[in-house]
């Protein structure tokens, strides 16, 4: 089983699964994640919309999922920072689609191994079936080489 299909059993992490979120679509070079979330009167809010913890819980791993697998066991991936701007409520399945390009996952390498650390940031939407974008989620990753010396942040 390719390391993108085995990916897909995040699906069966009860988080993921109580609040509705599937992973739908992974890149066969494990660069891009397509995960989706439908409207379930589990996930709404009091008024009817989707629940933004839940809209942010599904753009929450996947940034850093990426990295982590491409980068390899020689570095150190956490989230530093998140934040999440909605900008229409989300009265419909929603979808996110994470994609860091090979060349971006080089120059973050890079600059890790040339400084030692660095703040990767990335951004993603969330659009609904309509194609609105419904959020704005953006992250933060720190990345440091295992072998690097630590520094204060």
């Amino acid at each position: 089983m390719a390391k993108a299909d085995r990916f897909k059993l995040i699906n069966w992490y009860p988080p993921l699964i109580g609040a509705g979120i599937r992973v739908i679509e992974t890149s066969a070079d494990f660069t891009a994640i397509t995960v989706e979330m439908k409207l379930r009167w589990w996930n709404k809010n009091v008024v009817g919309t989707q629940f933004g913890g839940s809209l942010y819980m599904m753009c929450d791993p996947f940034f850093m999922a990426i990295l982590m697998t491409k980068l390899g066991k020689d570095y150190i991936v956490w989230d530093k920072a998140a934040s999440i701007r909605f900008l229409k409520p989300g009265r419909r399945h929603v979808r996110a689609h994470f994609q860091i390009p090979p060349e971006e996952i080089t120059r973050v390498k890079l600059e890790a191994d040339t400084k030692g650390k660095y703040d990767a940031e990335f951004e993603v939407d969330i659009v609904d079936t309509e194609g609105a974008v419904i959020a704005k989620v953006h992250k933060t990753l720190y990345v440091r080489r295992k072998d690097a010396k630590r520094t204060e942040a």
